[in-house]
């Protein structure tokens, strides 16, 4: 009988089994699909490094580097050019870049904010007057839109937030919780009352503190693309962790552990990690508690599509500058964001060739999942030349589609989470893991992967 089954197989899953194994300790994972790392998956194609999912980690975040920097691959780190980042947004059918100084959506630098054309000058005196904003304590959990709009106007959630935030959370920002998405501000709000005046005063605090050497990138990844993470922790937890390729179906109580479904047999085990999407994870607790389940079956989840699509860096006249460009829900048809792969990182587009990562999808593009290849690639194709500005056709392309895999935060998330883990509490040797919870990124849920590990190793 294993100690523990774990039933996931993507990153939450694999750090916790990565951690139970560098404890001592003997699991079984079950995956129903026929790969690990979930969202996580790299391929090359014609020199190229694509990836499928996510590309990279925010730096800010340690639990992915201590990780990647435990199984051996310090070496393979690189971060994003940081020099080169330019984000371009779409305004009025052309591109037009975030002014230099923003922290996400608020400006720290007055000269870009008064000269940049992607908001209007009623916008720019209410950005500029927020610097007397008085504190204002809130208690209640209130939408992205809203916290933001009484911060800096509705041009600014239009053109800052929703194409900074879709891209990230996949979800709507008039239903996004502010608490759980944007947690920082909230507490730089209630400090000081304006946001431009806190993150100022943070970064004069950091600045105070001595801090030296050059800053750290925005993002890292690995130069072989964060499928080799994935490999090494399979590599890693080899010997000491059982992967099954089936799929689970049910957990159930018995006596002082559990028993798993899965492939028609039953699994006895005194610990389960719950590492699957919620809704997933809904399916597989119904019996053993119906309240628990149905709040995991209330967690939204959004789709998505990548489209990777190579070019030859000759048929274009210019070469694209910057990270890429966003695409409002006001002028959105079909994508929502694109990255210039090969500016973004190095080590990731061969010589002579530009590569675009085209992200689509969301709350309301469910449709695109059923879409064809082709039908989709010409969509794509026609509307990146449109806003880029080029005429020229991709030598190849692959298409990724992620249904039902982006966790949202709505308004009340927080307090969704706070009855799930009270619940969980109750069920000794049950630990749940995932983007559903407390963070989305690559980092979080290694985090709480390893938090699972360690709950055990320590019980």
């Amino acid at each position: 009988m294993p100690d523990t089954v774990i039933i996931g197989g993507g990153i939450s899953g694999l750090a916790a089994a990565y951690y139970l194994a560098k404890g001592g300790a003997t699991a079984t994972m079950l995956e129903s699909r026929p790969r690990l790392g979930g969202v996580i998956e790299t391929c090359r194609v014609e020199g190229c490094t694509i990836e499928a999912g996510p590309d990279s980690f925010l730096s800010a975040k340690p639990a992915a580097l201590d990780l990647i920097q435990e199984l051996g691959l310090a070496d393979q780190v690189i971060g994003s050019n940081d020099h080169l980042r330019v984000t371009f947004v779409r305004r009025d059918g052309r591109l037009v870049p975030l002014p230099d100084g923003l922290m996400m959506m608020v400006p720290t630098r007055i000269v870009p904010l008064l000269t940049t054309s992607l908001v209007g000058w009623g916008t720019k005196v209410k950005m500029g007057m927020e610097l007397f904003r008085a504190p204002k304590p809130r208690t209640a959990d209130q939408s992205v839109s809203t916290f933001i709009e009484e911060h800096y106007g509705a041009e600014a959630v239009e053109y800052l937030a929703e194409p900074l935030l879709s891209g990230v959370y996949g979800g709507n920002p008039d239903q996004l919780s502010v608490r759980s998405v944007l947690p920082r501000f909230v507490e730089l709000a209630t400090q000081y009352g304006s946001l431009t005046r806190g993150v100022l005063a943070e970064r004069a605090k950091a600045a105070k503190s001595g801090a030296r050497g050059e800053p750290a990138p925005l993002f890292r990844t690995l130069k072989g693309g964060l499928g080799q993470m994935v490999n090494a922790v399979e590599a890693a937890m080899e010997g000491r962790i059982e992967v099954r390729q089936v799929r689970a179906e049910t957990v159930e109580r018995v006596g002082g552990g559990f028993r798993v479904r899965a492939g028609g047999e039953w699994i006895e085990t005194a610990r389960v990690v719950i590492a699957t999407e919620a809704h997933s994870g809904a399916g597989l607790l119904g019996t053993l508690d119906a309240r628990l389940a149905e709040l995991l079956g209330t967690v939204p989840y959004s789709s998505s599509v990548v489209i990777a699509l190579g070019f030859n860096a000759s048929d274009f006249e210019r070469p694209p500058v910057g990270f890429g460009f966003l695409v409002p829900r006001k002028e959105r048809r079909v994508l929502t964001a694109c990255t210039w792969v090969g500016t973004k990182f190095s080590y990731r587009a061969a010589e002579g060739t530009v590569v675009a990562r085209c992200f689509a999808g969301g709350p309301d593009k469910a449709a695109l999942l059923t879409q064809s290849d082709q039908s989709l690639l010409d969509a794509v194709t026609a509307e990146l030349q449109q806003i880029a500005g080029f005429r020229a056709q991709p030598r190849f392309h692959r298409i990724f589609r992620w249904p039902q895999a982006m966790a949202l935060y709505p308004v009340g998330h927080a307090e969704r989470v706070a009855e799930i883990e009270s619940r969980v509490a109750l069920i000794p040797g049950l630990h749940l893991a995932g983007n559903a919870y407390q963070g989305i990124g690559i980092p979080d849920c290694i985090r709480m992967g390893k938090a699972a590990a360690e709950s055990i190793l320590t019980s």
